[in-house]
């Protein structure tokens, strides 16, 4: 490979990849995959799981995040197939919308469980892995997703998701400032609207939809080259400098209030 493949190359490179089976999560274990890194891909959902694996040629773990048993299963397959890991993706999420009058506080624990706890638990857990593929010589890398709704007041009453992942960007920081002496950097990908099982129902509405598509300053919705090529950027030796950044990937969207 010429020097400027090497800059951006993935190719080898181990790779975990939470809520891998649809969506964005699926559209990084594709990018990362076709990039010739070896990818492990988990979600709650077992079948979806294992057909995304199935698709990319990667492996399959079933796991749910939001619960210890479900952290200790990933941490575990991690140690079992690589002993190393490279780049980590706390990518699994989930969101509840609801006006505020009805919104239920039991949203609030079922998203912190998921979007904030389950991905410091599962970094914390593959703290050795991570240090072990920094000893080798090469940086490791925590890929948290955020989201614009956690830059800005959202569009929608979706008020767990927007607190949640305001969550996930301070934690980024911080567990950036923390890991940066063990070689291992933590960034996050505020991501914008893309076409996925949580953004259907608004994106289908014929008032929501194009409601979004107008205040896009790019005029469109995020494809899976922008995601996965944003990651793949901060997983190779080109970010190598790059720590505790919290990156808008929305077409401009959250540069209009």
């Amino acid at each position: 490979m010429s020097s400027s493949e090497d800059l951006f190359s993935v190719r080898g490179r181990r790779v975990l990849v939470t809520g891998g089976s649809g969506g964005i999560g699926l559209m990084l274990a594709r990018g990362f995959a076709a990039a010739g890194a070896e990818v492990i891909v988990s979600s709650r959902d077992a079948e979806a799981c294992e057909a995304a694996a199935a698709e990319i040629g990667g492996v399959a773990v079933p796991a749910d995040v939001g619960t210890d048993a479900g952290v200790a299963t990933l941490v575990e397959a991690v140690g079992d197939r690589w002993g190393g890991l490279e780049v980590l993706i706390n990518n699994a999420g989930v969101a509840w919308g609801a006006p505020l009058d009805e919104y239920p506080v039991e949203a609030f624990d079922k998203q912190w469980r998921v979007n904030v706890r389950g991905a410091f638990a599962l970094t914390q857990g593959l703290l050795a892995p991570l240090r072990a593929s920094a000893r080798e010589g090469a940086l490791a890398r925590v890929i948290n997703i955020g989201s614009v709704d956690g830059m800005r007041v959202p569009f929608f009453d979706n008020f767990g998701y927007s607190a949640t992942k305001a969550a996930v960007h301070m934690l980024t920081r911080h567990l950036a400032e923390a890991l940066a002496t063990d070689g291992i950097t933590v960034n996050a990908i505020a991501s914008g609207p893309f076409r996925s099982k949580m953004m259907r129902s608004v994106l289908d509405d014929e008032r929501t939809g194009p409601e979004i598509l107008a205040r896009i300053p790019l005029g469109r919705l995020g494809a899976s080259a922008d995601v996965a090529g944003l990651a793949i950027f901060l997983a190779s030796p080109a970010a190598s400098w790059l720590t505790g950044a919290v990156i808008p990937l929305d077409g401009g969207l959250s540069l209009r209030s």
